[in-house]
């Protein structure tokens, strides 16, 4: 039986989400930069059409330090509001007989954790939206200074100073003069991770649970029931997770298209409210915030294609992404209750 606190599983899941961020983030930068509607303008070259590798690769760390800092407490938020709902879920959905005993469920496992997933990702949303949009806006920034002007001795400068330019998530939250603008997209972002949460830790619960079900069975009688070692339960997990998640981001790419469209187009309107000049969103002619009309503008103009941009990256990188963070997270929460039962032991 799990003796985890609160503590331990906001510590665990901020671990994760700080090791994943760092490894897998010029990844989404990436994913960012081919669904920006300014990707021709900025990566393609206009005389070869081809991609100009210097430029699109350029600057992969853009604003990490914003999504790290506040990825930080909405990740424990969104676990410790995960695994307080699904225990609140168990507890009330459990039917017990006239003796006392188990009579099961009347909730499926897989409603309880889809339902817990969601509520998760309401509350964390609210703390993630700034970030996210700061961010996206910022992985733009490197590559729309070097484009104004700038030679190509300048343009090599520019390159080396933004790969991990600290600077970038400052000036685009200069551009803000309303705090509440941050929070654009915050509708998209709710609307993009419900069902791919939904549809993740219900798929990755299920998986999770039959590997160790079969790991178990493949075990000596002996053995059977005893405490596994952190390693093989971060194995199974990241295998489990990385399944989960791909198959979900797929399925779920389209709305991340209107989420990044919607961002973008904050911090263009946000940095023409503040300066005159060029936006590195300038033709996304989104002035809504309403996932819909932004979804039908874009097949309108630029096809149903375009919906499914980088939804392959997205799988790859969600894959990835999701085995670290998951496995990270369950190992760091068994450390965590390995340290506090031997403190126990101790006492």
């Amino acid at each position: 039986m799990s003796i985890n606190t609160h503590t331990d599983i906001l510590l665990a899941g901020a671990a994760a989400a700080f090791t994943v961020d760092l490894l897998v983030y010029p990844l989404d930068t990436i994913k960012t930069r081919l669904q920006s509607p300014d990707y021709r303008r900025l990566y393609v070259d206009a005389a070869t059409k081809t991609l100009n590798k210097r430029v699109f690769f350029r600057g992969l760390y853009q604003g990490v330090g914003s999504i790290i800092l506040i990825t930080l407490p909405s990740s424990g938020v969104f676990f410790t509001t995960y695994e307080a709902t699904r225990s609140f879920l168990g507890r009330i959905s459990s039917n017990v007989t006239a003796d006392g005993g188990d009579g099961g469920r009347w909730l499926p496992q897989p409603v309880i954790n889809a339902l817990a997933s969601s509520v998760g990702e309401v509350v964390s949303c609210s703390v993630l939206t700034p970030a996210e949009v700061l961010k996206q806006n910022a992985q733009m920034e490197s590559t729309d200074g070097a484009r104004q002007g700038a030679g190509p001795s300048k343009e090599a400068a520019i390159g080396r100073k933004s790969m991990l330019d600290a600077g970038s998530s400052l000036r685009v939250l200069r551009r803000f003069d309303r705090p509440s603008q941050l929070w654009r997209g915050y509708g998209a972002l709710v609307a993009r991770n419900l069902p791919f949460t939904a549809l993740q830790f219900p798929v990755f619960e299920h998986i999770k649970t039959v590997l160790f079900a079969r790991r178990d069975a493949s075990q000596p009688a002996s053995r059977r029931g005893a405490r596994r070692p952190a390693i093989e339960t971060a194995s199974i997990t990241a295998v489990s997770a990385g399944i989960a998640g791909s198959m979900a981001a797929v399925v779920t790419t389209p709305i991340d298209v209107i989420k990044t469209r919607i961002m973008l187009a904050a911090g263009a309107s946000a940095r023409a409210g503040t300066a005159s000049g060029s936006s590195t969103s300038s033709s996304t002619g989104t002035s809504s915030n309403n996932s819909w009309t932004v979804g039908r503008d874009i097949v309108r103009r630029e096809g149903v294609k375009m919906l499914w941009r980088g939804g392959a990256l997205r799988a790859v990188w969600t894959a990835l992404g999701s085995g670290l963070y998951l496995g990270a997270y369950e190992t760091g929460r068994a450390y965590l209750e390995d340290r506090r039962r031997g403190d126990r032991l101790s006492s």
